[in-house]
C-alpha cells in the first residue's frame, strides 16, 4: 500500500514548490515538483534517514591510533575512545541522557577501507547528520588525520558548534585561570595538541567543560551550542 503526503511551499499566496512524500513498506520517495507540475528531483530514502533528519545528533570526535576500527580491541584500549564509550554507557543506562550518537547513523567501516573513497565520506555523512561536535581533548590526544578531518570539515564547512570535554579536568574551576577569566595554561596547551581546532575554533561557538556527567548533560541540553542557533562564535565556559 502506498501513502502520499504533499507539502506546499507558499509565498504571497503563490505555490512556489511542492514536495511529495510517497511511503511504501520500506522506503519513502521524496519528489520535488515545480510550479509547472514538473518533477525536478526524485530521491529514495529509508525510514531511518527520515528519522535522522529530524533528530538532534551529536558527533563525538576523539583520537585513536591509526589505522582504526570501531570493533578492534586496540580502539577500546585508547583512552579518548573510552571517554566516548562512557557517553554511550550513560545513554544506555538512562535513555533520557541527551546524547544521540551520530556514529550510529551510518554503518561502521573497516580499518583497511580506502580513506578517500570510504572512510572520509563516511565521516562527512555523520557530521552532516549532526547538530554539534563533542570533542574529547586530553593529554593523550594526537593530531591524527581522521581527527583533523573531522574538525576541519565540521567547523570550516558545516559551522558546527563544539562542546570540548577535557577528561584531564574535573571541575569548571580547572578550565579557567585562578587569577582572571582567561583559560588555564593546561587548557591552552591542550589546544596545541590539535592545531586545526586551535586555529579554527573562533569561527563557531565553543563550550569548554570538564569531564563531569552532569555538566556534560547540561551542555548537551544547551540549545545555544547547536548548529544555526545564532550564538556568537566565541569561547564559552560555565562558572559553576
Amino acid at each position: 500500500m502506498l501513502i502520499s503526503i504533499l507539502l506546499l511551499f507558499v509565498v504571497n499566496r503563490n505555490i512556489l514548490f511542492k514536495i511529495l512524500f510517497t511511503f511504501d513498506k520500506n522506503f519513502t520517495y521524496l519528489e520535488a515538483i515545480d510550479n509547472g507540475c514538473r518533477t525536478v528531483h526524485t530521491k529514495k530514502i529509508t525510514f531511518k534517514q527520515i528519522s535522522t533528519m529530524s533528530k538532534i545528533y551529536n558527533y563525538s570526535a576523539f583520537y585513536v591510533s591509526e589505522p582504526f576500527s570501531e570493533s578492534s580491541l586496540g580502539a577500546h584500549a585508547s583512552k579518548d575512545f573510552c571517554y566516548y564509550n562512557l557517553l554511550k554507557a550513560w545513554k544506555g543506562s538512562d535513555n533520557s541522557f541527551p546524547f544521540n550518537n551520530a556514529h550510529d547513523t551510518t554503518y561502521n567501516v573497516r580499518d583497511n577501507s580506502d580513506w578517500e573513497l570510504t572512510l572520509k565520506p563516511r565521516l562527512h555523512t555523520r557530521l552532516r547528520n549532526s547538530r554539534n561536535i563533542i570533542l574529547f581533548l586530553s593529554q593523550n590526544t594526537s593530531n591524527s588525520k581522521a581527527l583533523r578531518e573531522e574538525i576541519e570539515y565540521g567547523i570550516n564547512t558545516l559551522n558546527l558548534p563544539v562542546i570540548v570535554v577535557y577528561p584531564d579536568l574535573k571541575t569548571t574551576k580547572d578550565i579557567r585561570n585562578s587569577t582572571n577569566s582567561n583559560f588555564s595554561t593546561t587548557v591552552i596547551n591542550l589546544w596545541n595538541n590539535l592545531p586545526v581546532f586551535r586555529d579554527s575554533k573562533s569561527k563557531v561557538p565553543v563550550l569548554h567543560i570538564p569531564m563531569d556527567k552532569e555538566i556534560i548533560k547540561r551542555a548537551l541540553n544547551n540549545v545555544d551550542f547547536r548548529v544555526n542557533s545564532g550564538k556568537t562564535p566565541d569561547d564559552y565556559y560555565y562558572n559553576s
